[in-house]
């Protein structure tokens, strides 16, 4: 028997937190990631293992919150905690992959095409591995159309958020980085969602694993604490939200040198002109015939 699905039981109010939670994420891992850019040294895997903290955790956190909406008529649903915990293990690192390519490579040619490919398959595979842990009395089909579409829409949506955010040109292209991400992100799993189709099996037997009350809240309150760390890190430190400072060139300050040496050879100092000694300035004094 095919079950009911439904995939907004309470409205809109699941989509609207998913999508903010999921660019909440993408912003600072992407902003971690510009910022890694203008940096050398001990700092740059610090900032994009931050990075991929947050956007690993707005990934999954997005596509929990939006499975508190979700209900099949017919069966209950529950939650394998060992397989969630992986889900959420493989976003960060799939996400982390994709972000370090980038880091260290810049936005450009085949080092963004990598890494664009590889965080939006992380983006697919944490959705579909996060739909294997349920357990109900039924069977989840796919539309193989469908999911290959999700998978493309990851793909291609994360590529241009790491493209946006690799352009390093201040802070409203990292907002616009993290809104296309958080469309990533929440595209592909209600396309996902799309490609979905139940059978309920006749049975009154209880199902395997945890429900998602009892779940879920727990397990979405560590990565929300990243997300809300990694924040306080972001506004702490001024340089990841402006940016660094453009320096202007020490021959473009009005009224200074660019090279003192070129300077002085366009400009070179007069010479002293060496004074005669002609006597007594009574000597010197000259007569009126000499006028």
């Amino acid at each position: 028997m095919q079950g009911t699905v439904d995939g907004l039981s309470y409205g809109l109010v699941t989509p609207l937190v998913a999508y903010l939670t999921a660019c909440l994420g993408g912003a600072l891992g992407l902003r971690c990631t510009t910022r890694s850019m203008a940096v050398t040294g001990a700092r740059r895997p610090g900032l994009l293992a931050l990075g991929s903290a947050a956007l690993g955790s707005g990934i999954w956190t997005m596509h929990y919150i939006a499975m508190t909406g979700f209900t099949v008529k017919g069966t209950t649903l529950h939650y394998d905690r060992a397989m969630t915990f992986a889900s959420l293990a493989l976003a960060i690192a799939m996400a982390g992959v994709g972000i370090f390519i980038v880091g260290y490579r810049g936005a450009t040619g085949a080092a963004l095409f990598t890494g664009g490919t590889i965080t939006g398959l992380g983006i697919a595979s944490m959705h579909y591995l996060g739909m294997a842990s349920i357990s109900l009395h039924g069977e989840l089909e796919y539309n193989t159309l469908t999911v290959a579409a999700s998978v493309v829409i990851a793909m291609t949506a994360a590529t241009a958020a790491l493209w946006a955010a690799g352009q390093v040109k201040g802070f409203l292209w990292s907002v616009g980085a993290s809104l296309v991400m958080g469309l990533a992100v929440t595209g592909a799993h209600y396309t996902g969602m799309a490609a979905l189709t139940v059978h309920v099996h006749g049975t009154s037997a209880p199902a395997t694993g945890e429900s998602a009350g009892a779940l879920l809240a727990p397990m979405l309150t560590g990565p929300l604490a990243l997300l809300v760390l990694a924040a306080v890190v972001v506004i702490l430190d001024p340089m990841m939200i402006s940016g660094p400072k453009a320096v202007t060139p020490a021959g473009r300050r009005p009224g200074v040198p660019a090279h003192p040496e070129a300077h002085s050879a366009r400009h070179p100092t007069p010479t002293r002109r060496r004074l005669r000694y002609r006597g007594p300035v009574e000597h010197r004094t000259r007569t009126p015939q000499q006028r």
